[in-house]
């Protein structure tokens, strides 16, 4: 399975025109199923509770450029999605909570998440 489904910014990662921004768009590709799946797992494993992006990254100790992105792409796909409620950040900022999307089997008949 590719890194980045086809149905998934057109099967190449999302970028910016600068030369850094393809470059790292590029280097993400060969990483970028294995750390989606390590972010689901996080937010499945939370059950109802959900996890805010922030609990995701201090979890996983995934930087933030590199959760993100990650969580977009799983919420793109249908796999994620907003609780409706929010928790405060360390720095005491309202974060919004990510569940496992309501209808899970849906994403998974159309869309590979992970690679080989």
């Amino acid at each position: 399975m590719p890194d980045y489904p086809d149905d998934l910014y057109g099967g190449t990662p999302p970028h910016e025109d600068p030369d850094t921004s393809k470059e790292a768009a590029e280097l993400i590709r060969g990483s970028a199923a294995s750390l989606r799946e390590q972010v689901l797992r996080y937010i499945s494993q939370r059950g109802d509770r959900g996890a805010t992006d922030e609990e995701v990254q201090i979890a996983l100790r995934m930087a933030g450029n590199t959760e993100r992105p990650r969580r977009r792409e799983l919420e793109e796909l249908g796999w994620v999605c907003r609780a409706g409620r929010t928790r405060m950040t360390t720095a005491q900022r309202r974060a919004d909570v990510w569940i496992l999307a309501p209808d899970p089997d849906a994403p998974l008949v159309q869309a590979p998440l992970f690679g080989p």
